[in-house]
């Protein structure tokens, strides 16, 4: 099964979901944009509309979509728009893209779970989207704190 997901610099979010158990594979990528194959020079000028993004693929024998949402919501602030951290634009925003009607009615019933649970003091901002075409990113930035030592 694929899960795509927007949380800010993909390579902190692409680390993330590769160590968790029933994640089989995670590539970084561009999504949700009006630019065929663009590249990061391109989605940094916040022009694309383009987000940093993540897809998963699991293996739901392993791993729940409910589950995978958990890392998504506790690894990120869903409150800031196009934000995370220290990076700004609206490539950072958080998103999830949804590969059928099964995904979107989770995503939705967990954002507003999370919504009323006080969690956190502002709304929650993630936008909840059918996913479109998923451009995969240059290969340096793929697994790229594993590459350089941060994993």
């Amino acid at each position: 099964m694929k899960a795509t997901f927007g949380a800010g610099c993909f390579w902190h979010v692409e680390d993330l979901f590769r160590k968790t158990k029933g994640v089989k594979s995670t590539k970084v990528g561009y999504i949700g944009g009006n630019l065929a194959n663009p590249t990061y020079e391109e989605v940094c000028t916040d022009k694309t509309g383009h987000a940093e993004a993540v897809e998963v693929e699991y293996d739901p024998d392993e791993i729940s979509y409910e589950e995978l949402l958990n890392v998504f919501w506790n690894n990120h602030d869903p409150t800031t728009l196009n934000r995370q951290g220290p990076d700004i634009g609206n490539q950072y925003r958080s998103s999830i893209f949804y590969h059928n009607d099964s995904q979107k009615q989770i995503a939705e019933k967990s954002k507003e779970k999370l919504n009323s649970s006080g969690k956190f003091s502002k709304d929650i901002v993630t936008e909840i989207v059918s996913s479109p075409e998923f451009y995969t990113a240059e290969e340096y930035h793929q697994k790229y704190f594993q590459k350089h030592g941060f994993s």
